[in-house]
């Protein structure tokens, strides 16, 4: 196990010299990561991004744009032959069909190459030719950063953490009721710990269904191949007086440490340590409209996953010798196209207010950190509606049946720790308002030639997340 743990780190050490001297010296690379928690709409993200980046009519918030300096954009084969193709065309049919509908949700690990030529700016832009950069974008299930924390953990830590946690949700009662009834100091029983391993997903489901976000462990939620596997066959027992061998405890505690190194390692280190640049996205409204339960449960997830990066900047020599560090992380709010723009100020401020926890130890290490409201493809058109002598601010958008409607969610307050602080309180519903959720589908389009599908500050992403690059 030593040999093989200096043997891979002798391995990533070359990966990393290769890798820095040929962005320094060739064709640079960026490699962003794209993640979020479920439905907060990452495929669609990343299919918008890349329509809108190829076909740049309206991203004016680029400023490499607007100033005419990027020539042109494609897709090229990506450098991971291992690891799936995003699958952008498919996504892209399904969002500007002539019947358009959301794409499937992300299920694994995926990636797409795109490389933009650019002519540098700056005053010596002039005398040098185009360049080619690229931008390597991965895009990962939310759950799975998520399980970056339990690599900290013992199994005795992550079983005292989650059942604290989840001791007065409905969602888990199925689950604790099964757990309390079995005795984890008895022999091991396949059964018995299949029947577990089951509850306790099926508790996971539930509560991610019902907005919940810290849902660990995430390949419980997207099992894929490993369906099945004695690697996801374990759930979490209190700890017995005692803890014979070959126990059901015993075996838990051994099957939750074989998920770390067999799923969560390997994850991190073919996929995370190398990312450049992250954007995570977050269903802030989801959050709100589910009530103070699942939003104090974002929170806290928000502080997880910025305790997960690495951040600072990727100095040549830093790159070299410590590996990449993330040097951009951009928390966004999606679905603004939900709220008449007045109200994304406060949703904006919202987003901020959560990661503001952890925010300043990324600030600290070096790295730019961010939030902002989106709609990755706008759904929506604003109008504004009588009701009982007032007007509203409402959204007007084509519900999945087909048929139109004029939505008005609630106002947002201006300050965000009217939603916090009875979130931190333990308040089951929120006193002064009631906030919806409507589920829009995606309008039909008919885009003119160099222009890619609607958004809400697409742009603006971009140019944070690789403005300095072009």
């Amino acid at each position: 196990m030593i040999i093989g743990d200096i043997a891979d780190s002798l391995t990533r050490s070359i990966e990393r010299t290769s890798d820095a001297i040929s962005e320094a010296f060739f064709e640079p690379t960026i490699r962003i990561g794209v993640t979020g928690l479920s439905r907060a709409g990452k495929t669609v993200f990343i299919t918008s991004l890349v329509a809108n980046m190829i076909d740049r009519a309206r991203m004016p918030g680029l400023m490499a744009n607007a100033q005419g300096r990027i020539l042109t954009a494609y897709l090229q084969p990506q450098p991971d032959d291992a690891v799936p193709r995003f699958d952008y065309e498919t996504h892209l049919g399904a969002l500007t069909g002539p019947t358009p509908h959301w794409p499937a949700s992300t299920r694994a690990v995926s990636q797409l190459r795109l490389s933009l030529r650019v002519q540098p700016g700056g005053l010596l832009g002039g005398l040098q030719g185009p360049r080619t950069i690229h931008l390597d974008i991965v895009d990962y299930p939310g759950e799975w950063l998520l399980d970056l924390e339990l690599l900290d953990l013992t199994y005795t830590q992550w079983v005292e953490k989650t059942l604290g946690r989840i001791a007065n949700r409905s969602q888990a009662a199925t689950y604790l009721t099964l757990a309390a009834s079995r005795d984890a100091a008895a022999g091991f029983d396949e059964t018995t710990a299949r029947d577990l391993a089951t509850s306790f997903a099926a508790y996971l489901n539930a509560a991610r269904e019902d907005g919940f976000s810290d849902c660990t462990p995430g390949r419980f939620l997207l099992p894929g191949e490993l369906a099945g596997s004695p690697v996801l066959t374990f759930a979490p027992l209190a700890k017995p007086a005692t803890t014979p061998r070959r126990s059901l405890w015993r075996e838990m505690e051994r099957r939750f440490e074989a998920y770390k190194s067999q799923v969560v390692k390997p994850f991190f280190r073919d996929h995370f340590a190398k990312i450049d640049r992250q954007i995570v996205l977050v269903d802030a409204l989801g959050a709100i409209h589910a009530g103070p339960p699942a939003m104090d449960d974002l929170r806290r997830a928000m502080a997880d996953i910025l305790s997960a990066f690495r951040p600072g900047r990727n100095a040549f020599l830093t790159k070299l010798f410590l590996g990449k560090r993330v040097e951009k992380i951009l928390f966004v709010a999606t679905k603004a196209d939900h709220l008449h723009h007045k109200q994304h100020p406060r949703l904006t401020a919202i987003i901020e207010a959560l990661v503001s926890e952890a925010k300043g130890r990324a600030d600290y290490a070096g790295a730019d950190t961010s939030a902002m409201s989106i709609a990755a493809l706008r759904a929506t058109v604003e109008e504004t509606l009588q009701h009982s002598g007032k007007d509203l601010d409402c959204v007007r958008g084509t519900l999945a049946d087909g048929r139109q409607a004029a939505f008005y969610p609630g106002e947002l307050p201006e300050d965000p720790q009217r939603l916090l602080h009875p979130a931190r309180d333990g308040a089951e519903s929120w006193l002064d308002a009631d906030y919806q959720v409507m589920n829009f589908a995606p309008a039909a389009l008919s885009l003119k030639p160099g222009e890619g599908p609607p958004h809400i500050r697409l742009d603006k992403v971009a140019q944070f997340l690789i403005g300095d690059k072009l």
